[in-house]
């Protein structure tokens, strides 16, 4: 198993976090995701600041500070803003094993291989399936190799091939 950075974080997914940054902010928040630039995405989270401000009159100056509370929900931090990651919790119990519900909506394969959807009765709605007269079966002379044009290049004069008295030299 490899050791990187990444594979060290994997095991933190939907982990609460604590993450310090560079200016000083600490953010919480459920961990999400993460790139090879260690920029995380970060789900129901919090920022936390200290401000610090000056009170008082004269020589007793008295420093001041109180912690700064704000819900930011999903973000992305910057991996370069990141002075340090902490556990602050393990991944809330698994309802399915995702983080977000899905919204609402019905998921129905199209395309090759699955066949077309069909209404009520059995048949595909307009606009849908193969067009008016062809059935669903393929028919002779639909589709397939296109004989060539009339007045073409003669046969054996195909891409790649330089056009005649060209290349000799006269």
């Amino acid at each position: 198993m490899p050791s990187g950075k990444g594979s060290k974080l994997l095991r933190y997914i939907e982990h609460r976090l604590r993450v310090s940054l560079t200016d000083n902010r600490t953010i919480v928040g459920t961990f999400l995701a993460f790139d090879k630039h260690l920029n995380l995405v970060l789900v129901d989270t919090e920022e936390f600041r200290t401000l610090r401000s000056k009170k008082g009159a004269g020589s007793a100056n008295v420093i001041e500070e109180r912690m700064e509370k704000r819900s930011l929900g999903l973000i992305i931090l910057r991996g370069e803003n990141v002075v340090s990651i902490a556990v602050e919790g393990p991944p809330p119990p698994s309802n399915g094993g995702r983080v977000v519900a899905g919204g609402p909506g019905v998921v129905k394969g199209v395309g090759r291989g699955a066949p077309p959807p069909t209404n009520a009765v059995g048949v595909a709605p307009m606009g849908m399936g193969a067009p008016m007269g062809l059935g669903a079966a393929p028919v002779h002379g639909v589709g397939g190799m296109a004989p060539p044009p009339m007045g073409g290049p003669p046969p054996g004069m195909g891409r790649g091939m330089p056009p005649p008295a060209m290349g000799r030299g006269f």
